[in-house]
């Protein structure tokens, strides 16, 4: 099931229909109906389907879809051919995430022959890698649908370990346009370019700030609210001055930091910085769109947090900085928590893996929920 999964290319450009069409096929082979929560031009989807009764206090198995992208990697194997070799699964989406999928939808014939008393919920979302935009919608409709569940268990890659809280994500595009002249004369243009590398310092600035007064004591890594800028494009010559300069960023916040409040000190920077640029031209400006809002991911404890404690053995939850689809669930009202297979170190790599041992651990997780979910 693994090698099935990572066989279809769902980069998040891509359409996940092919995928989300064979499991929906999969499972009806099983006599298991699946509930399709197309986007909004019908190209990718979201798949909810439950698995044994239809009452409370099932769990919720989420996992997403999509991969990122392979181009530019220097992969030593086909990224979409399942290749094991020493002990490792090789292939995008092994860690991030569709093993963890395969692997319960593998064992659908195991919680047939179970007979839960509880049901599976299986969720499996679209367009997660580009700021969570799918999951949300097809929450919103499992909540109205069915009976409420006990937990969600969010399958992103932590050695099987639990997550109980991650920091939360914004991502940002924020473009500036300049006046062009002759580069001799910069008295009579506006550089987008330079702006924006006005811009980009002080966004470095306030993540300075936060590194200062980080909390020694925290358990995240690192210990702060981080601002970064990921790609720059802009200007069209050495000799002209720009009139175009394009920047995207992102603020990954810690839980109960509001990260709107370093957008508001952002724009108040912006304002600064017009009055000179529209005196040498009206058409000059700088404007901000956001482009995903992933919530962060508390430490609530709850009835997840229980549950997954118990399958592991484990007592203790860790933190990650990445974000997940998680906080959605849990602003949702659904308590929630990470555990799957593979570590994140791995994810987004060129020659992605997850060791096989990684696959027997999830497996043996998940009997374990089937039993619990029987008893």
């Amino acid at each position: 099931m693994i090698a099935k999964l990572v066989g279809f290319d769902t980069v998040s450009r891509h359409s996940n229909l092919a995928l989300i069409h064979y499991v929906r096929d999969y499972l009806a082979d099983l006599g298991i109906a699946s509930h399709l929560v197309p986007n909004a031009d019908g190209t990718k989807a979201n798949l909810y389907a439950t698995v044994g009764p239809n009452v409370e206090g099932g769990v919720i198995l989420s996992g997403h879809t999509d991969v990122v992208p392979v181009d530019g990697q220097a992969w030593t194997t086909d990224p979409f051919v399942l290749t094991e070799k020493d002990g490792k699964l090789y292939g995008r989406g092994t860690c991030d995430m569709k093993a963890f999928s395969a692997i319960a939808l593998a064992m659908v014939p195991n919680m047939l022959a179970a007979g839960l008393k509880r049901p599976i919920h299986f969720a499996l979302s679209y367009d997660e890698e580009v700021g969570c935009i799918g999951a949300p919608f097809m929450i919103d409709e499992m909540i109205a649908e069915l009976p409420k569940p006990l937990a969600v268990i969010v399958g992103e890659p932590t050695d099987m370990a639990p997550i109980v809280a991650h920091k939360g994500v914004a991502a940002l595009r924020t473009r500036v346009t300049g006046f062009e002249t002759h580069s001799s004369q910069v008295h009579r243009g506006v550089s987008a370019v330079m702006i924006a590398a006005k811009l980009i310092s002080f966004i470095d600035d306030m993540m300075a700030e936060n590194r200062a007064k980080a909390d020694p004591a925290s358990t995240f890594e690192p210990p702060y609210t981080t601002l970064h800028v990921g790609t720059v494009h802009g200007g069209t010559a050495l000799n002209i001055i720009s009139r175009e300069c394009t920047f995207i960023w992102d603020i990954r916040a810690l839980p109960g930091d509001d990260w709107r409040q370093y957008l508001t000190r952002f724009n108040a920077y912006v304002q600064t910085l017009l009055p000179g640029m529209h005196a040498v031209s009206p058409a000059t400006g700088i404007e901000t769109e956001e482009l995903a809002d992933v919530p962060y991911f508390s430490d609530l404890g709850g009835a997840a947090q229980t549950l997954v404690f118990a399958l592991t053995g484990l007592d203790k939850g860790h933190v990650v900085a990445y974000g997940s689809e998680a906080g959605q669930f849990q602003e949702r009202g659904l308590p929630s928590v990470l555990c799957g297979p593979g570590s994140i170190d791995q994810a987004h790599q060129p020659d992605e893996f997850i060791e096989v041992s990684q696959v027997e651990a999830c497996e043996a997780f998940l009997g374990r929920l089937i039993g619990h979910l029987s008893s």
